[in-house]
């Protein structure tokens, strides 16, 4: 199976020849990928080298211009190092374009806290208008680089190694999808995390609800998860920082007697390299931690 990365790099190169709005800025990484693209449309793959604030920059500039700009680097060069730029380049200025990361929490271990960023979607969070997707496999990634490259939103699409096994139906992406139902409270997977959760919840009569769109949150689709019940618990498990996304959950949940836990990479920085899914078990996000966690919580 290919991976996300490969799969948007030879989706955007498709892309390319198709859409003559389309560019693609890169910052070194995944330049050899779009070597091809590169000398077919040498005007639309541009390598601003190692600058990543020049590299949004360039993006948005393109914007300005009515161009739509595919920004791809490691998602700690393109959401935490430029973060002036996301914010005033495309936020200020009004403009979109499509953010393409790699890399996700911590894809390559090896490469320390620089390479590492569990605090993008809460970076971007804090923003303005920003959809935000986290597919779980490279089909999904194929299908909402599509529509982002098609739309006129600014959009943040997450990319990682870690994927699940078989791609979801996730119809116009935007909205969550029941995988398991159950009385037992709601289990919310997001991207990659949903063959970890299916695993941890093996035999409890749970609700599971698979999530590629995190931005905007589907507040009705986890209200409709509940049915008429009194009472809701819910678990979100996001495959970067805790807690992320509790706050929409506790808003989408206002006037219903509710508890919500945030299950995530923690704050704590591991210094030993590792491999990703030692990071994983470090931070409770693999089946047995999960399961226990989401045990404890439910029966509490």
């Amino acid at each position: 199976m290919d991976t996300m990365r490969d799969r948007f790099i030879s989706t955007a190169s498709q892309l390319l020849d198709d859409d003559p709005r389309l560019a693609v800025v890169l910052a070194e990484i995944s330049r050899d990928g779009f070597d091809r693209a590169a000398r077919a449309h040498p005007d639309r793959v541009i390598n601003v080298g190692i600058r990543e604030q020049l590299l949004v920059g360039a993006g948005a500039g393109l914007a300005l211009t009515g161009m739509r700009p595919l920004i791809h680097t490691f998602a700690s060069f393109l959401v935490e190092r430029p973060f002036e730029q996301v914010k005033l380049d495309f936020g200020h200025q009004g403009v979109s374009g499509v953010l393409v990361s790699a890399g996700g929490s911590y894809d390559w271990p090896a490469g320390g806290a620089t390479h590492m960023a569990p605090g993008d979607v809460a970076l971007i969070d804090t923003l303005d208008g920003w959809t935000v997707q986290v597919p779980g496999h490279p089909d999904e990634a194929e299908f909402l680089l599509r529509q982002a490259a098609a739309g006129e939103d600014k959009v943040y699409l997450r990319l990682s190694l870690q994927q699940n096994e078989h791609p979801r139906p996730i119809g116009g992406g935007t909205g969550f999808t029941p995988v398991r139902e159950g009385g037992d409270g709601v289990v919310v997977a997001v991207g990659p995390m949903l063959d970890n959760v299916l695993a941890a919840t093996e035999g409890r009569d749970v609700t599971v609800l698979y999530a590629t769109t995190v931005r905007p949150f589907d507040a009705a689709g986890l209200r409709r998860a509940f049915g008429g019940r009194d009472t809701a618990d819910v678990v979100i498990v996001e495959p970067y920082l805790a807690g992320t996304s509790t706050g929409a959950a506790n808003d989408a949940l206002a006037g219903l007697p509710h508890r919500v836990l945030g299950l995530g990479v923690g704050k704590a920085e591991l210094r030993r390299y590792g491999q990703m899914d030692e990071h994983l078990a470090a931070h409770g996000l693999d089946p047995r931690g999960l399961r226990e966690r989401i045990s404890g919580f439910l029966d509490g």
